[in-house]
């Protein structure tokens, strides 16, 4: 029998902890509906830490004629990168050109093409892309990013990692953005506006009762009865099974589960640019700039019938990447220069697409009124996640009158109250109040932090002060923080979603940080002294 939360009825719970789950918890707290959250592992657990760490219009999706969401994700990019200038920056995107390009031949425009120059045979021409990047530069009404440029790779350093036949590419504008605190730092700030944060906490059944919800939780606390006058299920990979067997609802809606891996290898090239490669095959991936020393490629796009949480990136999903990215370097990538890989599920809204790179990448809410309201979220990207929030609370308007209106656009994240330029200056005045910081170790402070770090580091003079160093830079005093302020419990929360320092900690660094916190959580849990 599970124990009953003192019944007192929020007006949201939340299913799942991930960028949807999280970004609706925010923008449902700060219009003063009151709200609990559960996530039945920790924080962007799932998909919303396997990303390709863009804020992005997604350049591909105009082969589908998606104008609505690129304009849409557009837009959003710099309303995002003023509001975390400290976890979302401007990065410029080299596309090299070969005539050899292809569309994949399922897309809008490649049978528009097949019909009017067949002789092209499935091939890009330079005007086409040239015209895309023109449309990608206008449909979002750009103010902060830097325009597309052509650049000739025989004299720009772009051009040196490349393989010689490649002469002429064009430079674009997009955002990079740190996918899984993104997420950690909307929980934080839910919460801070009064929402109830639940981690490693599993909805075990939701029904409805005299109106209202009745959700049954089992986390740390054992078996909780919780009532809420609404339900949000934000369980992305795992919103059919919410649907059908937490909540036991009959539906005809459900997710197409399509499996995005990537590699990261060591640093490929000297050059901060991103490259966006073209297959033969019509797929496209990005070489991208990666913590420092390192390079991540991907994504690819297969269809996932595994659970969703047995996603892996598959020896040949790996060497598909690196023989990709290899047609475009000049020196191969090979299996030997990966150093981690990672994969995540999308939770794609089942359109009946031919294949999962064609399947729409649009989100879509849909509610049941019938009783209790219940919002299920389908899809989505996270370059859009404001907007899906938004356009969640929309739908969920007309069953609480009076709801206070929109207000996420352009206000800062936890650590982001500072010029979306503002981050060199930032980090010069952390390094002179902090002189025993090395250049690495305050700018990926500054990146994690943002104008957080004094208070985060307080009073140190020197790194003894901020206690157990646990290697890669990683001191007790930013665990402690990760703990008390951002939901962390385990030692993967602090080196792969909080950071990636896992790319740079051994085993017995991971095992002594993995100790420690579990003693911290082992004296939070104690039973109080009589």
């Amino acid at each position: 029998m599970g124990v009953d939360a003192g019944l007192q009825t929020v007006d949201l719970f939340i299913i799942g902890g991930g960028i949807n789950g999280c970004g609706i918890a925010r923008d449902a707290t700060g219009r003063g509906l009151s709200v609990t959250l559960a996530e039945q592992g920790d924080l962007a657990q799932g998909t919303s830490s396997a990303s390709t760490k863009l804020f992005h219009g997604g350049l591909r999706y105009l082969e589908y004629f998606e104008f609505r969401l690129v304009r849409e994700a557009l837009e959003e990019r710099e309303t995002l990168l003023v509001a975390m200038p400290h976890i979302s920056w401007p990065m410029r995107f080299v596309l090299p050109y070969s005539p050899d390009m292809r569309f994949d031949s399922d897309t809008p425009t490649s049978r528009l093409l097949g019909l009017v120059m067949p002789w092209m045979k499935g091939r890009r021409p330079g005007w086409l892309i040239r015209l895309g990047l023109f449309l990608y530069d206008t449909l979002g009404g750009r103010k902060i990013l830097p325009a597309t440029r052509t650049i000739d790779l025989t004299r720009d350093p772009a051009g040196k990692p490349l393989r010689p036949h490649f002469r002429k590419a064009w430079e674009y504008s997009d955002c990079w953005v740190e996918d899984s605190r993104l997420v950690a730092l909307n929980a934080r700030d839910a919460a801070d506006r009064g929402a109830t944060i639940l981690t490693r906490t599993r909805v075990v059944s939701a029904e409805r009762a005299d109106g209202l919800w009745r959700v049954v939780t089992d986390g740390p606390d054992g078996q909780v009865i919780h009532s809420a006058r609404a339900l949000v299920n934000a369980g992305g990979p795992w919103v059919e099974d919410v649907i059908r067997n937490v909540a036991r609802i009959n539906s005809s809606e459900g997710v197409r589960l399509v499996r995005g891996s990537h590699i990261v290898t060591r640093k490929l090239y000297d050059d901060d640019r991103c490259y966006f490669f073209q297959g033969e095959d019509g797929r496209i991936i990005f070489a991208i700039p990666y913590e420092q020393d390192f390079t991540l490629i991907g994504t690819t796009d297969k269809d996932h019938q595994d659970a969703p949480a047995a996603a892996r990136c598959t020896d040949e999903e790996r060497d598909y990447l690196c023989a990709f990215a290899s047609k475009y370097f000049a020196r191969p990538v090979t299996a030997a220069d990966v150093v981690w890989t990672y994969s995540g599920v999308r939770p794609l809204y089942n359109d009946g697409a031919k294949s999962a790179t064609a399947a729409t990448r649009d989100y879509v809410l849909s509610v049941d009124a019938n009783g209790a309201p219940l919002l299920n979220v389908f899809g989505g990207k996270i370059t859009t996640y404001r907007r899906l929030a938004e356009s969640a609370m929309d739908r969920l308007a007309p069953h609480f009158p009076g709801l206070k209106d929109k207000w996420t656009a352009r206000v800062p994240l936890p650590g982001g109250n500072f010029p979306h330029d503002g981050v060199a200056a930032l980090t010069d005045r952390i390094k002179a109040r902090y002189g025993f910081l090395t250049d690495f170790w305050a700018a990926r402070l500054v990146r994690a932090y943002g104008a957080q770090v004094p208070e985060l580091l307080g009073d140190a003079k020197s790194a003894a002060d901020l206690g157990e160093d646990f290697g890669a830079t990683l001191t007790a005093r930013e665990v402690d923080w990760l703990r008390a302020r951002e939901f962390a419990r385990g030692a993967d929360d602090v080196i792969w979603r909080r950071s990636k320092l896992g790319l740079r900690l051994n085993a017995d660094q991971v095992a002594r940080l993995a100790a420690y916190m579990a003693a911290a959580e082992a004296v939070k849990t104690a039973p109080a002294a009589e």
